[in-house]
């Protein structure tokens, strides 16, 4: 599955994904072959990106936090509560309590949850997978630092709700960096945690610490954050910060999104600045640098595919080559284990 920018799809590309309209209603589905004119309305309908089938198919061994399956059914019951939710019109959202209990329980029911290194992807910026996404990282590290259940729960029920505000807003900030926005976009866009945390205050099912974190879930440790600018911040928060950041980026929630070794740098540079050291060690060691179906090039020049990852060496996957170093397609399998083979080193990811 590749996600593509419409204005660079082609006749013959297959859909990967369903097309829905803004209702919810199947625009193209799953496998359609897409014609010309189909691409030029996708244009029209201002339909930025959609996934497609990657024509390479080798098998590979994805690790992924939630099934595909079961996020899906996460996605559509918070997309169906908070679509009908209004200012201050709060009683289906407490309906994301259990929710939120639910990611963490199916988190909690996998073997050796902490042992390994995830696949997470680029994908595009839709509000509910960002918040599905968030809760389910933010869930293994709080099990890192090993919280209380009830501390959890609140940390969980909080990610789903964070990005409440981003709903009150008509700016564009799909794709599109913060510091590209003018100072009044900026200004209004810098607000969305006060309108979230405004209109959750008075919600007696909801926990004071939840409502804390969704208010400061954008501050850093040196005070750029916002919108208060604090430099004392809990740890609960500042591991859904992190957290946020980084799928953010790969999601593109203000920001152009980026691939994950990106955001992966990025957060290597904000260290010590954004956030402690031992923070960003600890969110990073199960972070895949490189996930599952990412095409490398490699300092020996050649192309590959990621085809598996290995535990506690998650920037030297298992690579698939596809292509020698005078560009010529490799049928024949050869795969090479970057942990055994430490002269080889992946240059570039697409």
């Amino acid at each position: 599955m590749k996600l593509t920018k419409v204005d660079q799809l082609e006749e013959g590309n297959v859909l990967e994904q369903d097309i829905m309209t803004r209702d919810y209603q199947v625009l193209l589905g799953s496998g359609t072959v897409l014609k010309k004119e189909y691409i030029e309305k996708l244009k029209e309908l201002g339909i930025n990106e959609v996934f497609i089938h990657d024509e390479l198919k080798i098998p590979v061994n994805e690790i992924l936090i939630l099934r595909n399956d079961m996020e899906k059914g996460f996605h559509d019951k918070i997309r169906d509560v908070i679509e009908k939710h209004t200012y201050q019109h709060n009683d289906e959202l407490q309906e994301l309590c259990q929710t939120a209990d639910a990611i963490i329980m199916e988190i909690l029911s996998e073997n050796s949850v902490l042992e390994k290194v995830y696949d997470i992807k680029e994908r595009s910026a839709d509000l509910y997978e960002h918040s599905i996404s968030l809760c389910t990282l933010v869930t293994l590290l709080a099990l890192k630092y090993s919280f209380r259940n009830d501390t959890v729960h609140d940390m969980g029920i909080a990610c789903l709700l964070h990005d409440l505000g981003l709903r009150y807003l008509t700016l564009d900030y799909k794709d599109t960096n913060m510091t590209e926005m003018s100072e009044m976009e900026f200004s209004e866009y810098k607000k969305h945690p006060v309108y979230a945390y405004t209109s959750l205050k008075n919600e007696t099912w909801l926990s004071n610490e939840s409502k804390n974190m969704i208010l400061m879930h954008h501050e850093h440790i040196d005070g750029s954050g916002y919108p208060l600018h604090a430099t004392s911040i809990p740890l609960t928060i500042q591991i859904i910060t992190i957290c946020d950041m980084f799928d953010e980026m790969i999601s593109g929630i203000g920001y152009k999104r980026k691939k994950v070794h990106e955001a992966v740098e990025f957060l290597r540079t904000a260290a010590n600045q954004l956030f402690p050291q031992e923070l960003v060690d600890n969110f990073l060691n199960f972070i895949a640098i490189y996930p599952v179906g990412t095409k490398v090039k490699l300092s020996t020049g050649e192309e590959a595919i990621v085809v598996k990852q290995n535990h506690a060496f998650p920037d030297r996957p298992i690579i698939r080559i596809i292509r020698d170093k005078n560009g010529k397609t490799v049928t024949k399998e050869i795969e090479r284990d970057l942990v055994k083979e430490a002269s080889i080193f992946v240059e570039d990811a697409t």
